[in-house]
């Protein structure tokens, strides 16, 4: 697929939840979210509205729930998502990020061995 189209952070938690549990109905996502959000239940259907008119989310009328199903796999998001960040703040350069990373001890050093061993085994 090509370049997947931009969410926002809100948009991304309604996702993480459609990605978990589709097919899911409105009111399903609205009650998960309302749980871990300040949001309101006309928030989320304005989120998930865009969602739909961005090509993200396709939806289907079931009796007088509308159901929902991703069209964005939630892996290659991710890797998109993973790349312009890295792109955008170490020019693409990998080892100047966990360079970062490790000299602002952000990782742990079972974090760091977890690196060393997934590297060996390449």
């Amino acid at each position: 697929m090509g370049l997947l189209p931009q969410i926002s952070e809100a948009e991304f938690e309604v996702m993480k939840i459609v990605w978990k549990y589709a097919p899911i109905s409105t009111n399903e996502i609205t009650d998960r979210l309302v749980k871990t959000t300040t949001w309101s239940p006309k928030t989320i259907q304005t989120l998930i509205k865009r969602l739909v008119s961005k090509g993200v989310l396709s939806y289907e009328k079931q009796s007088r729930m509308y159901v929902y199903t991703p069209l964005v796999d939630e892996a290659e998001y991710i890797g998109q998502e993973s790349n312009t960040f890295l792109n955008r703040f170490y020019n693409g350069n990998l080892t100047a990020m966990l360079s970062a990373y490790i000299d602002n001890d952000r990782l742990s050093k079972a974090e760091i061995e977890e690196l060393r061993s997934l590297l060996s085994q390449n």
